[in-house]
C-alpha cells in the first residue's frame, strides 16, 4: 500500500467557525463550530437534511458560506493550490462523467494536481478496480463507483480525507474493507471525516463523533461520551423479589421495567445506589450489570426533535 504515517499535526486539521448557510429563507447550516484533528475516524452524523453535505461541500469550497469561515490546512481550501495534495473527498459517486474510463478518469485529475501517473495505478490496485480500469464508468455498478470514488480521493494521498456515505452500494466484504482502510488512514496520522447514516457501522468505525441536527450543533466528543449522554441508560437487574425492588427504587424516583427474560432494566439511579437500596430493604439480587447505549440509541434519543420528516409511532 502506497501510504505512510503522516508525522506532526500541522496542516491536519479541518476549522469550522460559526458557519453558516441560508438559502433564501431556508437555513441549512446555523452556526456550526467544530475541528476535526488527526489520528482519529471521526463521524459525522445527522438526521437526514441535517446539513452534512451542505456542510462538507463548503470545507472543500464548492459552496460559499453565508458567514462563518472553514479552514484546511490553515486556509481556506480554494486557495490551496493542486487540491489533491492537501485534501482528498468522496461526496457523490455518481458525479463522473459516464464515458471516460476509469483510468482516464483517475489520469486527468492525476495531471491537473501534478501527481506522478504510477498514483493512478497504485489507487486502482488498491480500491481493487486495476482489472477494470479499462471499463467505462457509466457501466460501473454504485459499489464500483464508490470505489472509484474513494480512488479519487486517496490519489494526491492527501493527510486530510472526506467521505460522504462512503458504504453505499458496498456489498459486506467492501464494507469491510472501508472500515479498515479509514482506521488505517486515521492511523497513519490523517483527519478523516465521514458522513453516514448507518450507526451501526460508525459504531465499529470511528473514534469521534459530530453529532449536528437542523443545522445546528449537537454534540463534537468520543464515541463513548456520546453514548452515554442519553436518558435511557439503565442498568439490568435480576431479582426473586421483583415487587420489593420496584418499591424500594420508587423512593427515589426510579422506574422498572420488566423484560421478557424476567430480568429488570431499571432507568432513573446508577447501579450502585441500586444495590445500596436493595441491600437496605434485604433484597437479593443476582444480577447488576450497567447497561451502555448503542450508538444508534443515543442518536435516535437526542436527534428525535431535529428529524426533518417524522413518520412517528408504528402501528
Amino acid at each position: 500500500m502506497p501510504h505512510g504515517p503522516i508525522h506532526g499535526t500541522v496542516g491536519r486539521v479541518i476549522e469550522v467557525n460559526e458557519l453558516t448557510k441560508r438559502y433564501g429563507a431556508t437555513t441549512a447550516v446555523d452556526g456550526l463550530t467544530f475541528t476535526v484533528r488527526p489520528g482519529h475516524v471521526t463521524g459525522f452524523l445527522g438526521p437526514n437534511g441535517a446539513g452534512k453535505s451542505t456542510t462538507l461541500r463548503m470545507i472543500l469550497g464548492l459552496n460559499t458560506p453565508t458567514s462563518g469561515r472553514v479552514l484546511v490546512n490553515g486556509r481556506p481550501f480554494r486557495g490551496l493550490p493542486r487540491g489533491l495534495r492537501h485534501a482528498g473527498a468522496l461526496l457523490d459517486a455518481h458525479d463522473v462523467h459516464g464515458g471516460r474510463t476509469a483510468r482516464a478518469h483517475l489520469s486527468a485529475l492525476a495531471h491537473g494536481n501534478g501527481l506522478p501517473r504510477r498514483r493512478v495505478e497504485q489507487v486502482l490496485d488498491e480500491v481493487g478496480l486495476a482489472s477494470a480500469a479499462h471499463r467505462r464508468v457509466g457501466g460501473f455498478s454504485l459499489g464500483m463507483k464508490q470505489r472509484l470514488g474513494i480512488a479519487v480521493a486517496l490519489l494526491g494521498d492527501p493527510p486530510v480525507l472526506l467521505f460522504d456515505e462512503p458504504l453505499n452500494g458496498l456489498d459486506p466484504d467492501g464494507v469491510l474493507w472501508v472500515r479498515r482502510l479509514l482506521r488505517q488512514l486515521a492511523a497513519e496520522g490523517r483527519t478523516v471525516l465521514v458522513s453516514s447514516h448507518l450507526m451501526g457501522e460508525m459504531e465499529h468505525t470511528a473514534h469521534q463523533v459530530i453529532v449536528i441536527g437542523r443545522g445546528e450543533l449537537i454534540a463534537a466528543e468520543g464515541l463513548a461520551e456520546f453514548a452515554v449522554r442519553g436518558d435511557r441508560l439503565g442498568v439490568a437487574v435480576r431479582t426473586p423479589d421483583v415487587a420489593g425492588l420496584t418499591s424500594a427504587l420508587a423512593t427515589e424516583g426510579a422506574t422498572v421495567q420488566h423484560e421478557q427474560d424476567g430480568s429488570c432494566t431499571v432507568t432513573g439511579l446508577g447501579a450502585e445506589r441500586i444495590g445500596e437500596l436493595a441491600l437496605h430493604a434485604r433484597i437479593p439480587l443476582h444480577e447488576l450489570t450497567p447497561r451502555h447505549a448503542s450508538l444508534e440509541e443515543a442518536f435516535m434519543e437526542l436527534t428525535a426533535d431535529r428529524v426533518e420528516y417524522n413518520s412517528g409511532e408504528a402501528r
